[in-house]
């Protein structure tokens, strides 16, 4: 796999959510729409705490 799915803690209200390491467009919290990853074209900025990476199934 060329990306991996990351569990981000958000900064503001702690949701954890997973995100697309490679993310192409900006991913926003669930519950309070913190930006928690920012596209630059190769790895998105995580904004936030990685808690873990997701396992492939």
């Amino acid at each position: 796999m060329t990306g991996s799915f990351l569990e981000v803690v958000c900064p503001d209200c702690e949701n954890e959510q997973v995100v697309f390491q490679k993310a192409a467009t900006t991913v926003n919290c669930a519950v309070c729409g913190t930006t928690l990853a920012t596209p630059t074209g190769g790895k998105a900025e995580i904004n936030g705490e990685v808690a873990d990476t997701v396992e492939a199934r």
